[in-house]
C-alpha cells in the first residue's frame, strides 16, 4: 500500500530502500505530487525529462514515473540509455522543459534507490520547490482526456558535446598525460574514456560494466571505495585518476601515488586554476561542511565567498540569484555557473586534466603547491549507522555544552547546519600557516545516520577528533569527549 509518510525529502530529493519504501506505489505517489506541482507552477506544455541510473529497477522505475505524468497530460523525454545527472539536467534546460527527474541514489548503497528533482534551469530544485512538490504529496491529480507522449531520446550525445567544447581539449591532448578513470559501475562509463581516447590520450578505465550490486563498494568516490582505483593508477604509472560516483556528478581523484585526492583539494585546484588563469569573475559559495582553505584562496584574490547549509540546492539557488564562479559541497559535488547551476562530476574530471596539462604538474604537485601556499588542511569524515534515537540523543547532547573534544578546547559553535565545534588545538601552533580545526555533528534527516566532518592540520589530530566524537556519539555519558587525547 501507498505511504506518504514514509516519503521524506532530504537534501536532494527521495531516497529509500527498494522494495521497503522505494516501491512503485510510493514512487506514483511522488511522481503524482510532482505532476500537480508542474501544472500548478510550471507550463505543462513544455513537458518533462526524465532518466535512470544503472541500479535495479530504474530504468522500470523510470517509465512507472512518465507514465504518470504523461496520464496527466504532461509530454515526457526519457533517456534512452543509463544516463548521467549532469545530462538529465543539462537535457532539462537545453530543451527548455518545465523540469526533470532523476531515478538514482546517486553514491547510496545498492539497496537504495531515489528521485531526484531537476527544475527548468537544470539544477536541483530550489528548496522552496522541494517544498512545495512535497505539500502536493497524496494530493489526486486528474488524468488528462488522452495521455500525453512518452518519447525516448538521446540526452547523452548533445551534452558530452558541451562539455568537450567547456574543456581545452587541445590542451590536454598534447600533454602526454595518462590517466585512471573509475565509473564505479555508474553512469559515467565510457563518457571520459571514450573523449581522452577520440583525442589520443592513454588512459585506462575500470569498472565501467553495468552491475547493480556494486559489488564490494558503494559508488561514492572517497576511501575505501576507491582502493581499486589507487592500485591501478600505481601498477599502469598513470598521473591521475578520476573517479565519479553512481551517477556521475560528483568526483574523487587518485595522486600518481595512489593517495587519495578529496573533493576539498580538488574544488581549490579548479578554483585557482578559473582565477588565475582562467580570471573568470564570480563570487564562491561553500556549504558548512566544506574545507576552511577555500576561504583562504577567496581572501587573496577579494572574491565573496557564500556559506550555507548542506547541501546542493543551496549553491543552486544562489546561482540563481548571483553571479557564481564555483560553488560546492563536501561529498564532491561542484558545479560551474558557466556550465550548468549542477553538480558535474565528468565535466570537473576533463577540467582536473585540464588543469594538470596547463601547468604541466601533476595532480600530487598540484595538491602539495595549495598546502604549501594555504597551509596544511586535512579533512576526515566518518558515517555512524545508530538508530534514530541514539543519533537524535548524540546531537541533543552536543548542544547542552561540552567544553572540549579530544583533549581540546571548544573556541566557538556555529549552528547553520548541525553543530561545529570551532577548537583551540596545541598541535596548530607549531605549524605555519596552520588550518583552523573544527569538528561538525550532522543528523540525516532521511536516514539512521549521523555524520562526523572534522579539519585540521595534521592527518594524526583529524584521526584523534573522528575517534573522540565517535566515541561520544556511541555512548551516553557526554564525558568521553575527552577521549583520544
Amino acid at each position: 500500500m501507498a505511504n506518504k509518510t514514509s516519503i521524506h525529502f532530504g537534501t536532494d530529493g527521495w531516497r529509500a530502500i527498494i522494495a521497503d519504501d522505494f516501491t512503485y506505489a510510493n514512487l506514483r505517489l511522488v511522481a503524482a505530487a510532482i505532476a500537480s506541482y508542474v501544472h500548478g507552477k510550471e507550463d505543462p506544455k513544455k513537458g518533462f525529462a526524465v532518466g535512470y541510473d544503472t541500479r535495479f529497477c530504474s530504468k522500470q522505475f523510470a517509465l512507472a514515473l512518465a507514465e504518470v505524468l504523461a496520464e496527466s497530460g504532461i509530454p515526457v523525454v526519457m533517456a534512452d540509455r543509463f544516463t548521467p545527472t549532469p545530462a538529465l539536467s543539462f537535457a532539462v534546460r537545453a530543451r527548455g522543459c518545465a523540469g526533470g527527474v532523476m531515478i538514482t541514489s546517486s553514491h547510496n548503497p545498492f539497496q537504495w534507490n531515489g528521485v531526484k528533482y531537476k527544475a527548468w534551469y537544470g539544477g536541483s530544485g530550489k528548496p522552496s520547490i522541494i517544498a512545495e512538490i512535497e505539500s502536493c504529496l497524496g494530493q489526486p491529480v486528474a488524468n488528462a482526456k488522452e495521455s500525453a507522449a512518452i518519447v525516448e531520446v538521446d540526452m547523452q550525445t548533445p551534452y558530452v558535446a558541451a562539455i568537450r567544447e567547456f574543456a581545452d581539449l587541445d590542451c590536454i591532448a598534447k600533454s602526454g598525460l595518462k590517466f585512471g578513470i573509475d565509473c564505479m559501475y555508474g553512469t559515467g562509463r565510457g563518457v571520459l574514456a571514450d573523449i581522452f581516447r577520440s583525442i589520443g590520450v592513454d588512459c585506462v578505465e575500470i569498472r565501467a560494466e553495468v552491475n547493480p550490486l556494486f559489488p564490494g563498494i558503494n559508488p561514492e568516490p572517497i576511501e575505501p571505495h576507491i582502493r581499486a582505483m589507487q592500485d591501478v593508477v600505481v601498477e599502469q604509472k598513470c598521473q591521475a585518476g578520476l573517479v565519479t560516483d553512481g551517477d556521475a556528478d560528483r568526483i574523487g581523484a587518485v595522486d600518481e601515488y595512489g593517495n587519495f585526492v578529496d573533493p576539498h583539494k580538488i574544488f581549490c585546484v579548479l578554483l585557482r586554476w578559473m582565477i588565475e588563469r582562467r580570471k573568470w569573475p564570480g563570487d564562491v559559495t561553500r556549504a558548512f561542511n566544506t574545507t576552511s582553505m577555500i576561504d583562504r584562496i577567496c581572501r587573496k584574490y577579494g572574491r565573496t565567498l557564500h556559506e550555507h547549509g548542506i547541501g546542493f540546492k543551496y549553491v543552486c539557488e544562489l546561482m540563481l540569484e548571483k553571479e557564481i564562479l564555483i560553488g560546492g559541497e563536501e561529498s564532491g559535488g561542484i558545479g560551474i555557473q558557466r556550465h550548468l547551476p549542477e553538480r558535474d562530476g565528468l565535466l570537473n574530471a576533463l577540467l582536473i586534466a585540464n588543469v594538470m596539462a596547463e601547468e604541466g604538474q601533476t595532480l600530487g604537485d598540484l595538491v602539495a603547491s595549495l598546502q604549501e601556499e594555504y597551509g596544511e588542511h586535512q579533512y576526515g569524515r566518518v558515517d555512524l549507522h545508530i538508530p534514530d534515537e541514539q543519533k537524535n540523543a548524540a546531537v541533543a547532547r552536543a548542544h547542552s555544552g561540552i567544553k572540549e573534544i579530544a583533549g581540546m578546547a571548544i573556541l566557538r559553535v556555529e549552528t547553520l547546519d548541525g553543530i561545529k565545534f570551532f577548537l583551540d588545538n596545541p598541535e596548530a601552533r607549531t605549524k605555519k600557516n596552520a588550518a583552523e580545526t573544527w569538528l561538525l555533528l550532522r543528523a540525516s534527516g532521511t536516514e539512521p545516520l549521523l555524520r562526523i566532518y572534522t579539519e585540521s592540520c595534521s592527518k594524526e589530530s583529524v584521526k584523534r577528533l573522528l575517534q573522540a566524537a565517535s566515541e561520544f556519539a556511541l555512548t551516553s555519558d557526554k564525558a568521553v569527549a575527552g577521549a583520544g587525547r
